[in-house]
């Protein structure tokens, strides 16, 4: 071995596989404005945003003006990035707060992707520019009080009358409801599940803002519920019937998740770093204390081990060699890593870290709901059981 391959190299704390290497310089600059975007707008604020319990809505405009919604997809004002370069937003944002991503996925990968996947060319026209500019919010609606894991299990229906079509039903834990100008739902219908298109002032549609949450709080959840809502005939999607519909779209926002689990796990890792070099017990920081430095080295390992499985699913979303259940794999594992990691740092930080002076206590939060939305951590596991085994154990 020579001795410039033996000679020790000063490793980056907060880049320890040096990742960055692996990332083009387009990515890197997308990356690095959504970072320096949440250091600005973001983290000055969101505790409190966090604990009123409010989301600011003008900051749909501001992530629109830097493409940011929708920014997958092609045509129709959409910026068009890769896959990668969406990851990395997503994990910018969620470094920020899990409630500013999702509201990116929502738009993006839930309400805008299955009009333009789905949608004819008139819809695609019609909506697409206006909620890739921030003009329309929307919102996704599938889940039911009743119907979570199961979502053909749904009782919302749609029946046609005459050229129109009238829906009846609820749908619950819906991001970005009472501030939406646009609802993709999700019904039954006599043909199978078909999706509609529903603008949010037509009558007998109504959004009831869920309170008393201790997850997410940053983020508008909502009830949804259709009483006789008339829409025209061309408001369903035309291009798909049956769960393939909603399931596709799921699929799109469990990708932004697993890239943005590790972004909020990072923000609890630095937080814990930092204390630990700063805090002193017994004449010493705490960072010399072993099981400290136990807890430093586990999160660690688990943020690059996250962001690595992240970056490679990427590049195969991008060379269209990724499957359905390479996205649970990384859901899975990143969120459930993100969630120990938070745990880890809360105890680093002890009494300190139950605070909204620091954000691991809110990410820890936040990430409850994370490890349990857009697919269970039970669901994942046996998506995954399925493929590896061939035997479907959901009933």
């Amino acid at each position: 071995m020579s001795e410039k391959a033996m000679r020790p190299r000063k490793v980056d704390p907060l880049d320890f596989l040096e990742v960055d290497a692996l990332l083009t310089d387009e990515e890197l600059l997308i990356r690095d404005t959504v970072r320096q975007f949440v250091a600005d707008r973001v983290l000055p604020d969101i505790g409190d945003w966090f604990e009123d319990g409010v989301f600011p809505k003008e900051l749909a405009k501001e992530m629109a003006a830097m493409g940011l919604l929708g920014m997958h997809l092609d045509g129709y004002g959409c910026a068009g990035t890769n896959s990668v370069s969406y990851g990395l937003a997503c994990t910018e944002l969620e470094y920020g707060d899990s409630g500013v991503r999702s509201f990116v996925s929502v738009q993006g990968s839930l309400a805008m992707f299955p009009i333009w996947a789905f949608g004819s060319e008139e819809q695609k026209q019609d909506w697409l520019p206006r909620m890739a500019a921030g003009e329309v919010i929307g919102c996704f609606g599938l889940t039911e009080a009743d119907s979570g894991s199961d979502p053909g299990s749904m009782r919302t229906r749609a029946r046609r009358d005459g050229d129109d079509w009238v829906l009846n039903g609820s749908k619950m834990w819906i991001t970005s409801g009472n501030i939406a100008d646009v609802a993709v739902v999700w019904a039954q219908t006599d043909e199978g599940i078909r999706g509609f298109i529903v603008p949010t002032d037509t009558k007998g549609f109504t959004a009831n803002l869920i309170h008393k949450k201790l997850s997410l709080r940053a983020s508008v959840t909502s009830e949804l519920v259709l009483d006789d809502v008339r829409l025209p005939g061309d408001a369903v999607l035309p291009d798909v019937v049956g769960l393939k519909g909603p399931l596709s779209c799921l699929n799109e926002a469990r990708f932004g998740i697993l890239f943005g689990a590790v972004g909020a796990a990072r923000a609890c890792y630095e937080a814990a770093l930092s204390y630990a070099g700063e805090r002193r017990q017994f004449d010493v920081p705490i960072a010399s204390f072993q099981l400290t430095q136990r807890k430093l080295v586990e999160m660690l390992i688990g943020i690059n081990r996250g962001m690595l499985v992240a970056v490679h699913l990427g590049r195969k979303k991008d060379d269209g060699t990724l499957d359905p259940t390479h996205v649970s794999f990384g859901k899975l594992d990143n969120v459930r890593m993100a969630l120990q990691v938070a745990r880890e740092a809360r105890s680093v930080l002890g009494a300190n870290g139950i605070t909204l002076e620091y954000p691991v206590v809110r990410h820890m939060n936040n990430l409850e709901s994370v490890y349990t939305y857009e697919g269970t951590n039970e669901i994942h596991t046996l998506i995954l059981g399925q493929a590896i085994t061939g035997i479907n154990a959901f009933s």
